[in-house]
């Protein structure tokens, strides 16, 4: 790639944030926008009743911060969004397809916001304007040519509002298919599978106020600094009040070190806080034997101080915990503490830790969901808070940090590949249809299936699907053999560039956009990572006048799709509260949907795991018997994680910088441990290639930097979606069909200069 080429390898920092995230943050929003814009959109962001920050899912506190309630990457997430730039009809006609391919991803996303619909034919070589008529009708011909309403498949990304998300699923399932994979699948697919079995609901169970009382923090497979770093200000209230902090991770994160906070003077001219009382840096997928080493020894201490174990909660609240027992304390202590990596004074320190606390919360991003065993990480992790009694308490219980700032909303509203019966029998109640009832596919699923040519519409609201998914030459075949593909998106992206015989893209408004309609302001609502739903609403001018929101846009294609159909979707469209009301008589939880989200700061869905009364079949929480890793390695084979750089958020890239690791002006790295470069005859700076052969394919990427860092030996991390070719579309994990992007097997070999 282009900015590889002055790629510059220093020293990590030993702290996050801190003033010169306030300068970067600066920097970066007003190379992009107008001051005037910046204003605007910086002093309404993650205010009550202003605009939700599309870059994570982190709440809002009650009382929010009248210096701004953003980070830095909040603030990069709307520089990109509402960046001044426009990649209009005249960009698409200067740039060929061809052309547009040779470019970075960070390029792309910096040519602006899409003003027009665009369509391009096979055979062609541009994108060239189309009217929103002719764009609806090829959609819903091409919908009503298929044999079969299961050959098309329908893309959901985590930043699409409640409302577009509700009209979304019910218009696929009037069409007649429960093909509706979405952004879920590649991240924390694996938490909602494993916490629907152990206590009865997909989401965490705790809330900010949980943070804020808990005695212990444990962190899995996170980096709070990079991928939400409000985070760090509540984890920072929490060791103000007394909480001791646990980080398991492969890689040591400057966040999860220390943090500067730039809103206190502590953080800007003193030494910060110290997040993590331990830092465990086990090896790569190695959490389910670090948990059971820690349990063993919690059942041997429990021998004598019986107390350490909540008896009364496990016997009133749980079920199958004797055959959890029994196959823990029959565990080989010496081989879990040698799998981990660590020392056994380590995994001792982590247990005196737990031994005196009960209110315990455990947090976990995609270093825990993104592995075949994903699903057997998260119930161990659950296993651990039910021997302490710390689910359905006050300061206790489950937290997986979700990515996209509305994912968890848009599940929530029936965006689901495999939808509850519940739901269905809700939706066939209130419209008078039968839905389908057969599950349908998955995003690894629909890839295989478009690649074998039984799906032959792909329609994407939101998202870079190709970047984002697994083994990116195997989905760019399975997309140009569609017959036509469609994005409904803000900004160029590589998705684009691969297309069926048909290609659309359609232009839609994003959060910070005002939306006007009848001489009345639209807002929007989104549920964030604890289940909190809010309204948003955006206060900028839209890039064009023909750029839509998405509601309109869902219903126009279907109403150019659906022969008969019994919903009015002009009026829905018409007034946003009236798709509020619809969700209010059809999902559980929402009654009362348009008075309840006028009280600025939401309102709490139901939550039996927050509670203490688990919705599990037998109304108890359950303890499981999971394996630890099962892959198999050659003395040459090490196992790669993919991650993101500090200036990246999913697959929108904001910079070429990673400063928190020391990498400046590039991407293709990948970070070794210091002997294992050295096992290998390398030095720092060195090229090489990553490469495997799952299935007797053979997968390779080429030009990585070698970068020496402080990480497990035998372990490697690349950033996403460069190294998104070597994870195979069969790598997926148990149960929740997740990509294993976080523990593929590679080799490596030295470039020759």
């Amino acid at each position: 790639m282009k900015e590889s080429k002055n790629l510059t390898i220093g020293v990590p920092p030993k702290s996050a944030a801190g003033i010169k995230a306030v300068f970067i943050s600066i920097q970066q929003i007003t190379k992009r926008m107008s001051f005037y814009n910046t204003f605007k959109a910086l002093k309404n962001l993650n205010q009550k009743k202003g605009t939700d920050c599309p870059g994570c899912a982190w709440p809002d506190p009650t009382h929010r911060s009248k210096l701004g309630e953003f980070c830095e990457n909040g603030v990069k997430a709307i520089a990109e969004e509402a960046m001044d730039k426009r990649a209009n009809s005249a960009f698409f006609s200067k740039y060929s397809l061809s052309e547009l391919k040779k470019q970075s991803d960070y390029w792309l996303g910096q040519q602006g916001r899409l003003t027009n619909p665009m369509i391009i034919e096979s055979g062609n070589s541009n994108y060239a304007p189309i009217s929103w008529e002719k764009a609806y009708k090829i959609i819903g011909e091409n919908l009503n040519n298929l044999s079969n309403p299961n050959k098309a498949t329908f893309y959901t990304s985590g930043r699409t509002s409640n409302e577009a998300a509700f009209l979304y699923q019910l218009f696929v399932r009037m069409y007649g298919t429960n093909n509706l994979p979405d952004c879920s699948n590649m991240c924390h697919e694996s938490s909602g599978a494993a916490l629907y079995n152990t206590v009865g609901i997909g989401k965490g169970s705790v809330t900010l106020n949980d943070l804020y009382k808990a005695e212990l923090i444990l962190i899995f497979g996170q980096n709070p600094a990079t991928n939400h770093p409000r985070m760090l200000v509540a984890l920072e209230k929490a060791k103000k009040n007394g909480a001791k902090i646990v980080s398991i991770n492969p890689l040591k994160e400057a966040g999860l070190v220390n943090f500067k906070n730039p809103q206190t003077a502590k953080g800007i001219i003193g030494k910060g806080t110290t997040i993590s009382d331990l830092y465990l840096q086990l090896k790569i997928n190695e959490d389910v034997a670090l948990l059971k080493a820690v349990m063993y020894k919690l059942f041997k201490k429990a021998a004598t101080s019986p107390s350490i174990i909540d008896s009364n909660f496990i016997n009133n609240k749980t079920i199958d915990f004797e055959s959890f027992k029994k196959e823990i304390t029959s565990q080989n202590i010496e081989e879990l503490i040698t799998r981990t990596g660590l020392n056994e004074s380590e995994i001792d320190a982590f247990v005196d830790l737990i031994v005196p606390r009960k209110k315990i919360i455990a947090c976990w991003g995609m270093g825990l969901t993104q592995h075949v065993n994903g699903v057997d990480n998260i119930q161990e992790v659950v296993n651990l808070l039910l021997m302490k009694g710390s689910i359905g308490k006050e300061g206790a219980g489950t937290c997986p940090v979700r990515g996209h700032s509305n994912v968890q909303g848009d599940r929530t509203m029936g965006i689901a590949e495999r939808p509850s019966k519940q739901l269905l029998e809700k939706i066939s109640e209130n419209f008078g249809f039968t839905p389908p009832k057969e599950s349908g596919l998955s995003v690894v699923e629909s890839i295989a299936a478009m690649h074998q040519e039984k799906v032959k519409v792909f329609i994407a609201m939101g998202g870079n699907f190709l970047s984002a998914a697994p083994d990116t030459n195997f989905t760019e075949q399975a997309l140009e053999k569609c017959d036509l593909t469609v994005h409904i998106s803000t900004k160029l992206n590589r998705s684009h560039l691969t297309h069926g015989k048909i290609g659309l893209i359609l232009p839609s408004m994003g959060r910070t956009d005002k939306f006007i309609q009848n001489g009345k302001e639209e807002f929007v609502t989104v549920e964030n990572s604890m289940g909190i739903v809010h309204s948003s609403q955006g206060k900028l001018t839209p890039p064009s006048s023909m750029v839509e929101s998405e509601p309109l846009i869902v219903a126009n294609i279907a109403k150019a799709t659906l022969k008969q159909s019994k919903v009015d979707w002009d009026f829905l469209t018409n007034d946003f509260g009236n798709i509020r009301d619809l969700i209010d008589k059809t999902i559980a939880g929402f009654e009362n949907y348009n008075e309840r989200v006028k009280n600025p700061i939401g309102f709490e869905l139901p939550n039996g795991a927050r509670t203490g009364n688990f919705t599990t079949p037998t109304k108890k929480a359950k303890f499981t018997v999971n394996k630890v890793s099962q892959t198999k390695f050659d003395n040459n084979e090490f196992i790669m994680m993919t991650t993101r750089s500090h200036d990246q958020f999913n697959t929108t890239i904001y910079g070429l910088d990673d400063r928190y690791r020391g990498i400046y002006n590039g991407r293709m790295v990948v970070f070794m441990n210091e002997e294992d470069v050295a096992n290998l005859n390398l030095q720092k700076g060195d090229l090489v290639s990553l490469y495997n052969n799952y299935s007797n394919t053979k997968r390779e990427v080429s030009g990585f930097a070698v970068v020496p860092y402080n990480i497990p030996k035998g372990c490697l991390a690349t950033y996403f979606p460069e190294a998104n070719p070597l994870v195979p579309l069969e790598l997926t994990a148990h149960i929740s069909h997740t990509p294993s992007s976080k523990s593929v097997k590679v080799k490596i070999k030295k470039m020759e200069v």
